[in-house]
């Protein structure tokens, strides 16, 4: 069994962003879950350390919401410690005034507060986290985090001691039909190229079909778009770097999110991914066609 793999505990108060800060460590290829119970954590990490697997991050919620955590996690954590397995424990935290200001937004109850007020469910998660928060390898405080600084925040210091780039790169693909991504830094319309949708042997496949990848790549069109693609990649990606783009975000679209842009898509998170970089690759509608 590997002791190598890198274990996140995500945990701190209620409304502080640790669904936030669990999103941000899945982006950048961390295996997640969320709220499993203290008790099952060194099952789970036997499990996920056969090698057979190749899961060498795995990221997890854990906090009041299990009614046995304040009992048990200091013992489990510190015997896993003890056994050589790699725990980090990220600890999320935020002013009084923000936690408030979070939970009247989402109308939530707070865990510890469901017929008492929200400041007393507050002020008594403080006093019973105080011991965890002391034991934290990290503590961050997100009061005044948007989501993007908080997952900014979270990769970065997830990504500091990796080798090479720190640049996060979305690349998703999408169809024009159902509408423009809303997060998108650059959209590029792949529209131009030869559409398997009128190829009776294509129209059934998606983008992943390797007859699909062919057809759109080897046209003249796809060959030559590609080329000049990657040379404006690599000419933008590092005087982004240098600028301190933490994350940058690439949509190709085609009319029905299905075919092309799926696999331009697809081929451009491979070259990504070839130069080192952290690549996510998200496929908005290719089940809408």
């Amino acid at each position: 069994m590997t002791k190598q793999m890198r274990v996140a505990i995500i945990t701190g108060l209620s409304g502080s962003g640790k669904s936030t800060a669990i999103r941000a460590l899945e982006d950048i290829g961390f295996f997640c879950v969320d709220n499993l119970p203290v008790a099952l954590l060194p099952k789970f990490l036997e499990i996920q350390s056969d090698p057979a697997k190749e899961i060498v991050r795995v990221a997890m919620v854990m906090d009041l919401r299990e009614t046995g955590f304040l009992d048990k996690y200091a013992r489990i954590f510190t015997h896993l410690k003890d056994k050589g397995f790699r725990i980090e424990i990220l600890f999320l935290d935020a002013a009084d005034e923000a936690i408030i200001h979070r939970f009247s937004e989402t109308r939530r109850s707070h865990p510890l507060a469901p017929r008492g007020t929200l400041m007393e469910g507050i002020t008594l998660e403080r006093e019973k986290l105080a011991s965890l928060k002391r034991m934290a390898d990290k503590v961050i405080d997100t009061t005044s985090c948007n989501v993007h600084q908080l997952k900014d925040i979270v990769q970065r210091y997830f990504l500091g001691e990796a080798p090479g780039k720190r640049l996060v790169i979305h690349v998703s693909s999408f169809g024009y039909r159902f509408g423009l991504p809303a997060d998108a830094d650059m959209v590029l319309d792949v529209r131009f190229l030869p559409n398997p949708h009128f190829i009776d042997g294509l129209r059934s496949f998606d983008g992943h079909d390797p007859r699909v990848r062919n057809y759109v790549l080897e046209s003249e069109d796809g060959r030559t778009f590609i080329g000049k693609l990657f040379d404006l990649m690599a000419f933008l990606i590092p005087l982004y770097e240098k600028e301190g783009k933490s994350r940058f975000n690439i949509a190709l679209g085609c009319t029905g999110g299905r075919h092309r842009s799926v696999v331009m898509a697809n081929h451009l998170g491979a070259f990504f991914a070839e130069k080192g970089y952290f690549v996510n690759i998200s496929h908005r509608d290719i089940g809408k066609s």
